[in-house]
């Protein structure tokens, strides 16, 4: 049996890696490590030997000027001790079959990077941000989520209604444009949207927290194997976790979703 070995990069502010973790192997991971940047610079582990690699939650470098613009940065312009650029080593993850998630401060990091959403300039061209939500504060609530069924996003597909909390400041999606907004929505790059309680897609506040466009609450690349969310799935890996649980048993929907993209790597094992 393939095995699925999943990296979890931590450091400067991060602060949810060690849930991120756990929910891996409780999806079924066969292993996973917790790696600070330094760890990747330094060559001590090695993006190449991982399938799987998670940006998680938390403030890189305190949000300074905007949440994870700094992170991006120094993704971009920090080279290993052996001269390989980090940035490409991502891609090359990708480019073997490998899948990559970034939660909360992990999606502002993917998008900062231009890994998300790629439309037809590809990566490493930013296309859309995240910005203040139109409450001007930090909200932290559970909400309800739909994902897209006709996104080809792995770790959504077969999931429908969905509830995670979210716990963030910045995490309004905005395009550069009209022309960037439909193809987000005509090539199925919306893989997961704020609802209200019946299940359609809202801009009604606190059930639309942060205002974002068309309601977006997660964006997928075209091979759906890179995958960006503001909700925390983590956060939902055991049903006590749900506010309502003493009510009866809840699916922990965020065991599922990571158990999704582990699940594919055991079909489609990277090279």
């Amino acid at each position: 049996m393939t095995q699925v070995r999943v990296l979890v990069v931590t450091g400067y502010g991060t602060n949810c890696e060690r849930e991120t973790a756990y929910i891996c192997r409780v999806a079924g991971a066969d292993e996973v490590v917790i790696a600070h940047f330094a760890d990747l610079v330094q060559e001590t582990i090695r993006l190449a030997d991982f399938q799987f690699l998670v940006f998680p939650g938390g403030f890189l470098d305190g949000d300074h000027l905007g949440a994870a613009q700094a992170a991006a940065a120094r993704f971009k312009h920090t080279k290993t001790v052996s001269g390989s650029s980090l940035v490409q080593d991502i891609l090359d993850l990708h480019a073997k079959g490998g899948l990559i998630l970034g939660i909360c401060n992990g999606f502002q990091l993917l998008v900062k990077l231009g890994l998300l959403p790629a439309l037809e300039s590809g990566y490493l061209t930013r296309e859309v941000s995240l910005a203040h939500n139109d409450s001007a504060r930090f909200e932290d609530r559970w909400v309800y989520l739909r994902s897209n069924p006709d996104s080809p996003c792995i770790f959504t597909q077969g999931l429908d209604s969905l509830y995670f909390p979210v716990r963030h400041g910045e995490g309004k999606l905005i395009a550069k444009d009209g022309d960037t907004l439909d193809k987000l929505a005509r090539g199925g790059h919306i893989a997961l949207q704020y609802t209200d309680q019946s299940g359609a897609p809202t801009q009604e506040y606190p059930a639309n927290p942060n205002g974002s466009d068309l309601a977006i609450a997660g964006l997928t690349d075209p091979t759906g194997r890179i995958f960006g969310l503001m909700p925390h799935p983590e956060a939902y890996n055991h049903p006590t976790n749900h506010p309502s649980w003493s009510r009866g048993d809840q699916a922990t929907h965020g065991t599922a979703m990571f158990g999704n993209g582990i699940d594919f790597l055991r079909s489609n094992p990277a090279n």
